[in-house]
C-alpha cells in the first residue's frame, strides 16, 4: 500500500496540473479512449493481494469485477467520466502464463530485409 504523503500530494498536484493545462489549452487533443489510473498491490501471496484489492473496493464503494477473474486479474474500478481508478492484483497464474509466453523473447529475430507485397 502506497500512502506516502509526499507521493500522494505529488500525484494529486500532477492530476490537477494536467486538468488545468488541458482546460487552458483547448487545441491540445485529448485521448479518444478512457484513461485508467492503475494501482497494483505489492507482489505478495495471491490472497494478500486480493485482500488489498478488497480493502480498496470497500473504500471506493465498488465490487470485484468478475469479467477479469478467468484471466487471474483480481480488480475493482471506480469511474469518473472517462477516467477510472483501478486496483488490480495480477495473480500467480497470470504471471506464470505471461512468463511462459515471453520466455523465448530474444530467441527469435524477424527478417526485416524482406519486402512483403501488400
Amino acid at each position: 500500500m502506497s500512502t506516502d504523503p509526499k507521493r500522494r500530494t505529488a500525484f494529486i498536484t500532477g492530476l490537477r496540473e494536467l486538468a488545468d493545462f488541458v482546460e487552458a489549452n483547448p487545441e491540445i487533443p485529448i485521448p479518444r479512449a478512457s484513461i485508467p489510473v492503475h494501482y497494483f498491490p505489492e507482489r505478495v501471496t495471491d490472497s494478500e493481494m486480493c485482500a488489498e484489492v478488497d480493502r480498496i473496493a470497500e473504500l471506493l464503494g465498488t465490487e470485484i469485477d468478475p469479467v477479469h477473474l478467468p484471466h487471474d486479474h483480481y480488480m475493482t474500478a471506480r469511474h469518473f467520466g472517462p477516467i477510472s481508478y483501478e486496483a488490480v492484483a495480477i495473480l500467480a497464474g497470470a504471471r506464470a502464463r505471461h512468463e511462459a509466453l515471453t520466455s523465448y523473447r530474444d530467441c527469435v529475430t524477424p527478417d526485416t530485409d524482406t519486402v512483403h507485397a501488400a
